[in-house]
């Protein structure tokens, strides 16, 4: 049997944050009196010993969102550094989608979208079990907008891999398809987590970092109706041309405008996710996942076996970390 326990250690005001393990809150008087005593003196306990050697990056989980926009961004740069060079795009401000259609360049992006996909599903499974052990169960509403915002954040991160694979030019249906999942449903993400944030200030965390979430939420929806509108003027202005298979454009041609518009609404969308995805950092900095196996029987036979080997565990189960060192 598999189960999952996760450890919060959360600062701020909140007036009793749930922390396993017992002791004092580490957003405490007391912890932060200890903190500064250790800072002062040196005499520290083992834990804050450990937490004071650590990079930042090796605090909780915060190598996730991390990972998920270095990957993302070298995505992005690699395809279009290699498009361009090759001459399949026009170095000003491509569609993204266009710099992932011509080979060799497509098959690398397809790859490096799909590890992003698997680092969005797992990022936001951790903003999920950190808002659920944050929040409880006795907000009822902060426990549906938290489960309502991981399915999105699936579908959108699914949306993700159905573009990089699909390309335009050879199944645009399909891509247009992943496009709305990735935007549509990622946009919808954004919102549910702002407003998760919005009901979780000033007690668990700042005032501040739900105004930053709600900030990149308008701007990733200004940069939806941007995309949108020029999209629309584009094809109605080249009525008859097969825009899809379209990658070199022409300063002062019919549509040139409204498409340089909508390339750079669809970078500056793309910007607006990743950025958002770096006000998790800090968050995930007070956070580790743990695996908990329950062994059932000692042996893998369907009837009882009296040759099988003891279990080399202690008590018949095992805990071992789940994404991260231990807690």
């Amino acid at each position: 049997m598999f189960q999952e326990s996760s450890e919060v250690r959360e600062e701020g005001p909140a007036s009793a944050p749930r922390v396993k393990g017992g002791g004092q809150p580490p957003g405490s008087s007391e912890s932060v009196r200890r903190s500064s005593f250790c800072r002062r003196t040196g005499v520290c306990t083992p834990q804050e010993r450990n937490n004071d050697d650590m990079w930042w990056f090796q605090q909780g989980l915060c190598f996730l969102p991390a990972a998920l926009v270095v990957w993302t961004v070298a995505s992005f740069v690699f395809a279009y550094i290699t498009a361009v060079v090759l001459r399949h795009v026009d170095p000003l401000v491509p569609y993204i989608s266009d710099t992932g259609t011509m080979a060799p360049e497509r098959c690398v992006f397809g790859i490096m979208m799909d590890v992003s996909a698997f680092l969005g599903m797992a990022t936001m499974y951790v903003r999920y079990k950190q808002v659920e052990a944050l929040g409880g169960e006795e907000d009822l509403r902060l426990w549906r907008l938290n489960v309502f915002g991981l399915v999105l954040g699936f579908i959108s991160s699914f949306g993700m891999c159905v573009v990089a694979n699909f390309q335009k030019t050879t199944l645009f249906s399909m891509h247009l398809v992943g496009a709305v999942l990735t935007f549509g449903f990622g946009a919808l993400y954004i919102m549910v987590q702002t407003a998760l944030s919005l009901r979780m200030q000033p007690h668990i965390h700042s005032r501040t970092v739900y105004l930053v979430r709600l900030s990149i939420g308008i701007w990733t929806v200004g940069s939806i109706i941007s995309m949108f509108v020029s999209s629309v003027i584009m094809y109605s202005s080249l009525p008859g041309v097969d825009l899809p298979r379209k990658l070199h454009w022409t300063p002062g041609e019919v549509g040139y405008t409204p498409h340089i518009i909508s390339t750079v609404s669809e970078w500056s969308l793309a910007l607006s996710f990743i950025s958002f995805f770096l006000t998790y950092i800090r968050d995930f900095q007070k956070i580790n996942l743990r695996s908990e196996v329950h062994l059932l029987s000692s042996h893998l036979y369907d009837e009882p076996h009296g040759g099988a080997a003891a279990p080399r565990v202690n008590g018949g189960s095992e805990t071992s970390p789940l994404l991260a060192g231990s807690t």
